[in-house]
């Protein structure tokens, strides 16, 4: 049952990250509401990473529930960065909108990665999520050392 809830939870936000930079009223609108899907996602990746780390625990459960959290959510920020959301109260570097080829391929490759993450999480095996975790993290690594300022 939790597994259905997690679809249509994933159609239902993917669905709404499409039209999202419509929604927006201001460009502070779309600035906060990037800054807080980066923030939620980064608090469950962050859990993981405490799991891959050996800082906590490892809950095959939990880890399973945080990856899935974070492959949903890796939908969501990127809507966000449309026309004038470069100025204003953000970390983001100019770099998105001159180089957007590049940025689209950062964020698709850290959905990629999210994906395999989940799926390696559901293995129930510590090792798997520590390769997965490494990966992904990477990847989020990458686009911040080229486009989030410092």
């Amino acid at each position: 049952m939790k597994s259905i809830a997690m679809i249509a939870l994933s159609a239902l936000l993917a669905g709404v990250a499409v039209p999202a930079s419509a929604q927006f009223a201001k460009p502070e609108d779309a600035i906060k509401y990037r800054k807080n899907s980066l923030f939620v996602m980064s608090q469950h990746f962050g859990r993981l990473g405490a799991m891959a780390q050996g800082r906590i625990p490892f809950d095959a459960k939990a880890a399973a529930d945080n990856a899935a959290l974070v492959e949903t959510l890796s939908h969501l920020p990127w809507a966000a960065f449309g026309e004038g959301t470069d100025k204003g109260d953000t970390k983001a570097n100019p770099e998105i909108w001159k180089e957007a080829p590049k940025f689209k391929e950062a964020m698709d490759k850290f959905q990629a990665e999210a994906v395999k993450l989940a799926a390696a999480a559901k293995t129930g095996k510590l090792d798997d999520l520590k390769t997965a975790f490494g990966n992904t993290a990477a990847t989020c690594k990458g686009c911040h050392d080229t486009f989030r300022a410092k």
